[in-house]
């Protein structure tokens, strides 16, 4: 009695819509239609015998067995992605795709400069970024979205490998004219925590800030507000408060033309560590430590 195997697309389709929880950009994620998705899940649960999927109007609901088999589907196909890895890495290294997700705090201010070499040095590498934060950046490395991140730890990554690109120090931003007038190094305890203006929650950067200054009541009154560094440089131009920066947006130029001055902090744990990590046991891990070389000669 043969039983039915479910195929790798179908459980992409299924994977889709768990993620999207949606039909059309479901849809519109694997690159088919509306219908062919549909279509494609029906076909599945007919075979299989079961619901995955309860179906309304107004959303998709996935049964406990539905949850199920999608966290299963996750790592078939992410096994299924390190096999085709496994075969290309065989051939020329550093050659064809690499989905690389980076941070919105790193990408901006380093990739610029370090793209253009790797252009010139790797023109048979296809690199494929995507910018999301840090919890979602890995998110899409353990689901099989992308093949290796670029992001600042400590951060909770999970079971990775890494290679260390640079240390990122920590500058504490505030307006030219401010009054106080702070020395060539700033010390935490000279940071007014009711003017301090860091990224909103899901970036790690604020939390760096946070744990190099050591000093609870920031958390507590500090405004979690900006979307962006360039949006805190503005918000702080304005009169609006200080802000801190990492060095490689400083050295990219991202204080010109406004009224804002920069110093170090003083701290121990004054930097962030930018780093490359991908899945351990990566087929392909090699060429990520040839790839994080190259990020670094950039």
């Amino acid at each position: 009695m043969s039983v039915y195997q479910p195929t790798l697309k179908q459980l992409q389709y299924l994977v889709g819509l768990h993620e999207h929880g949606h039909f059309g950009r479901a849809a519109e994620a694997c690159f088919v239609s509306q219908s062919t998705l549909s279509a494609g899940l029906r076909d599945l649960e007919t075979l299989l015998g079961v619901v995955l999927v309860e179906r309304t109007k107004r959303n998709v609901r996935f049964t406990p067995l539905g949850n199920a088999v999608v966290a299963k589907s996750h790592r078939i196909l992410r096994e299924a992605e390190e096999l085709s890895d496994l075969i290309h890495s065989s051939s020329q290294p550093l050659s064809g795709e690499v989905r690389m997700s980076v941070i919105p705090t790193i990408a901006p201010f380093l990739l610029p400069r370090m793209l253009p070499r790797l252009r010139r040095e790797r023109p048979n590498l296809k690199l494929f970024l995507r910018e999301e934060p840090s919890a979602q950046a890995i998110e899409s490395l353990h689901h099989g979205r992308a093949d290796c991140v670029l992001l600042a730890l400590p951060f909770a990554t999970g079971e990775v490998e890494k290679e260390t690109i640079e240390l990122d120090a920590l500058f504490v931003a505030f307006p030219k004219d401010d009054p106080r007038d702070p020395p060539a190094e700033i010390s935490p305890d000279l940071i007014d925590e009711h003017r301090l203006l860091l990224l909103e929650d899901g970036h790690c950067l604020k939390e760096h800030a946070l744990a190099a200054c050591n000093r609870p009541e920031l958390r507590a009154s500090a405004t979690m507000i900006g979307t962006s560094l360039h949006t805190l440089v503005q918000m702080v131009d304005n009169g609006l408060g200080l802000t801190m920066l990492p060095e490689m947006a400083l050295d990219a130029g991202i204080l010109n033309g406004t009224n804002v001055v920069a110093r170090p902090l003083r701290s121990d744990s004054a930097n962030r560590e930018i780093a490359l990590v991908w899945r351990r046991q990566s087929p392909r891990s090699e060429e990520f430590r040839m790839l994080a070389e190259e990020l670094r000669a950039g």
